[in-house]
């Protein structure tokens, strides 16, 4: 025989009862010999204890009573409870004439969710040719009288099922889950997972082949499915394994349940009523492979805190609380103690903290008056994770990854075995925690959240390249890049599954006003961990919300220069931040686009080498501009609307060529050797004549041709074989707090490093005191939309590796 047992949601009107009749006519006619146990239909026990209450509290509840009546009878032709019906309707009348029920009241009115989804599953099951026979489990269970969590009288149930169903064995039996009565046939419930215990305790005394649970899920999974997303389902498990993820919170399964079943070694199956298809998961007594199986999460807690300086090296404390808990019958679930007992923390059931508080502030009222204890409080906004089969030597990974984003856990605790962790951490915090630990213990693609501002030329070409990448990156590296937000200067495109290729388009459309810290709420709100935030933009006010982003646990990366080269107080202030909360600011591509050049400075520099001079070809618009022109038999105006034709410019070409833009990357090489310079400290020459810097681009664009003469000059007046070339330069003793920083236009020899470069690359010579004068060279490619969405691109990825 097979007990099969269906829980309230299979039960449901609709599709679920249909799958519920289908799966076991089809057992049925193939011959098997089963037995059914259920839960009551839909949402039954809950709206029987609201009808409960609302009845106390002398609140009309005929409405609700109306409604749980109609859900009942739904799918059927007849009224074939109005027994029950009237039976419950007098046991309210008269909770509302007393005004308060007992709990022994409270089963005997929940008791008829199981009633009625037995009965009801009777006749559709009569209705379809099985011959189907119900059984009130309150005539076979019988059980102590503690109602709401009754424990069964063994050696009396287990006669009570032997000889009822040695003569009823020529039908289906359909018995009620949840339900049992005392010796004295008054009616008691099997507290939390009851139905599953009614089922796991005939499957023991009619010792069956196997209990199948069919459920609402595909089975037992590496956590919470509704809460992780890439949550996998366990094809086995033994029966410790089970017994562990019971103990710590797996809605499923329940320790009670396991222990009937381990007793005669009968197979336990969690399958899906909704899919039939799906194996589920089989639980044995055959050990698995050893490793962490799954993550469980306890809400419904609280941590009761107890403090004193004068416990310091005084014994017995832990023991007097245990004492407490268990003259007032609460079960301590995670404790956690310093060896000096100065501080003591215990996690109980929320509903037990309260009583738990009373009994341990009169148990160390005393020492309160010593001042031994000094506090005693509840913290009812916590939840607990568990880590099924987490070997405590290798959980730093999944503490560094919660440190990394801002999830610090309020207790640890580990099992005597050493293979089970708990954590204690904010309520608030515990979904985010979950997807993080989930996504660092079971090897599946690590999530990346990101969240690009700035979609112009840079940015949304990043946002394709990302698009176009991410499979190819999961695949490759285990990361998935998933972008949850795009925004420009107005509006902001959200998603926590991640913006597909019609990015354009739906942020026209669906876009919304913003402002910087919704998005930040957003990602909390929505628990997402391994936040990076993107500037593409130029903006100045934008960099003002570094230091909240940082705070908020987003990484950073910038294509805008400016956070490097504002204030020296702010740059500082920035990376203070940054390391107080753990946070990393990759910005590459503000100097040489792609080129490694930032990176290389960072460890030359960090390794003790003496940097003394650095110097190069810092724009590839004007490495553009001063290579075509000295190369070419050519008018400057014409070589510099060109480059204008070609999009190599800013819109306003003046931003090129006044050399601010120069002067901020060659001060971000300054502060990358901890240099204190500040921007108006760099000496520009503006490439611009002088009534030509100010007006309308418009104007600007018309009298182009003014540059001729003074170009055309400069360039004559050089000694042969030179070229022009606009560098910036770094020089001066650069072990002091300040360096000079110049930014010129210079003519240098044509066969030179700086001399020999061509179209719109970029070069950067390296002078320290290990090479002398013979500098490290960087060069290649400095500018271009392409180029710097692909050095972005490298510091998302470069982010993300030390995320693994």
């Amino acid at each position: 025989m097979k007990i099969i047992k269906f829980g309230g949601k299979s039960l449901s009107n609709g599709e679920g009862i249909q799958k519920v009749v289908h799966t076991i006519a089809q057992k049925y006619f193939n011959n098997e010999s089963i037995t059914v146990v259920v839960s009551a239909r839909g949402n039954a026990t809950d709206e029987l204890v609201i009808l409960l209450k609302k009845a106390q509290d002398n609140i009309r509840f005929e409405t609700d009573f109306l409604a749980f009546k109609k859900y009942q009878l739904e799918g059927l032709n007849e009224n074939i409870f109005e027994d029950e019906f009237n039976a419950l309707q007098k046991l309210l009348e008269g909770v509302s004439l007393l005004g308060d029920f007992s709990d022994k009241i409270k089963d005997l009115v929940i008791s008829y969710g199981e009633i009625l989804s037995a009965k009801y599953l009777v006749h559709l099951l009569n209705e379809n040719a099985i011959k189907a026979n119900f059984v009130d489990a309150r005539n076979l269970i019988k059980t102590d009288n503690n109602f709401g969590n009754a424990l069964p009288i063994e050696s009396i149930s287990k006669k009570n099922v032997i000889d009822f169903f040695a003569k009823n064995s020529d039908k289906v039996n359909v018995v009620t889950g949840f339900i049992s009565s005392t010796v004295l046939d008054e009616t008691t419930t099997l507290g939390r997972n009851g139905s599953n215990y009614t089922a796991s305790l005939l499957a023991n005394y009619l010792n069956a082949k196997e209990f199948q649970n069919y459920t609402h899920v595909d089975g037992i999974f590496t956590a919470n499915p509704d809460l992780v997303s890439d949550a996998k389902k366990i094809d086995k498990l033994s029966f410790n394994e089970a017994n562990e993820l019971a103990n710590f919170g797996a809605q499923i399964l329940h320790a009670k349940t396991i222990l009937p079943l381990v007793e005669k070694n009968i197979p336990l199956r969690i399958l899906n009523t909704f899919n039939s298809e799906n194996k589920g998961t089989l639980i044995t007594s055959e050990q698995t492979n050893e490793g962490i199986k799954s993550l469980s999460v306890l809400t419904n807690v609280s941590l009761i805190n107890l403090e004193g300086r004068g416990l310091l090296g005084k014994t017995g404390v832990d023991a007097r609380i245990f004492r407490v808990m268990a003259e007032n019958d609460i079960s301590v679930s995670i404790i956690s103690q310093g060896s000096s007992e100065r501080g003591i923390g215990i996690v109980v059931d929320s509903d037990k903290a309260s009583k738990a508080l009373v009994g341990l502030e009169k148990e160390f009222e005393n020492d309160f008056y010593t001042k031994d204890v000094n506090k005693i409080s509840i913290n009812d906004d916590i939840a607990v994770i568990s880590i099924i089969g987490q070997d405590l030597i290798n959980f730093h990974k999944s503490f560094t990854a919660l440190i990394r984003n801002k999830i610090t856990p309020i207790l640890l605790n580990n099992t005597v075995t050493g293979r089970n962790i708990s954590l204690v951490i904010n309520k608030t915090e515990f979904k985010k925690a979950l997807n993080v630990i989930h996504g660092e213990v079971f090897g599946v693609s690590k999530k990346i959240n990101i969240a690009i501002f700035g979609h112009g030329t840079v940015g949304g070409t990043l946002i394709e390249q990302i698009i176009e990448s991410t499979e190819k990156i999961e695949a490759k590296k285990g990361i998935r890049l998933n972008v949850f937000a795009i925004a420009n200067s107005k509006k902001v495109l959200l998603n926590k599954f991640g913006i597909g290729s019609n990015w354009k388009n739906a942020l026209e459309e669906k876009g919304e006003n913003y402002r910087v810290e919704d998005i930040i709420q957003y990602a909390k709100e929505h628990h997402l961990e391994n936040l990076i935030a993107i500037d593409n933009t130029a903006s100045g006010d934008f960099v003002s919300h570094y230091i909240s982003l940082a705070e908020n646990s987003f990484d950073l990366i910038s294509s805008n220069k400016i956070a490097n080269t504002a204030s020296y107080d702010f740059y500082n202030q920035l990376r203070k931040v940054l390391k107080e909360n753990q946070k990393e600011y990759l910005y590459e591509t503000n100097v040489g686009a792609g080129l490694p050049l930032i990176d290389t400075i960072k460890l030359l520099h960090l390794s003790g080498e003496n940097i003394t001079k650095i110097k190069g070809v810092f724009s590839g618009t004007l490495s553009y501009l001063f290579n075509s022109f000295s190369s070419q038999n050519r008018k400057f105006s014409e070589v510099l609307q060109e480059a204008i034709d070609k999009g190599f410019t800013e819109p306003d070409p003046r931003e090129d060529l006044c050399g601010n833009d120069v002067g901020r990357k060659l001060l971000i090489l300054a502060r990358e050797l901890e240099l204190q310079n500040e921007f108006n400290e760099v000496k520009i020459q503006n490439l611009i004549p002088e009534n030509l810097q100010k007006g309308e681009v418009s104007d600007f664009l018309n009298q182009l041709d003014e540059f001729d003469a003074i170009y055309d000059e400069i360039k004559n007046n050089q000694e042969e074989n030179h070229v022009l070339r606009y560098v910036g330069e770094l020089s001066g003793d650069l072990q002091q707090d300040k360096g000079n920083l110049e930014v010129k236009l210079v003519s240098v020899p044509n066969n030179s490093a700086l001399g020999s470069l061509q179209g719109s690359d970029s070069i950067f010579e390296i002078y320290t005191g290990s090479y002398g004068e013979q500098p490290i060279v960087i060069q290649g490619a400095g500018a271009g939309a392409k180029v710097t969405a692909r050095g972005v691109f490298g510091d998302i990825l470069r982010l993300s590796d030390k995320k693994l």
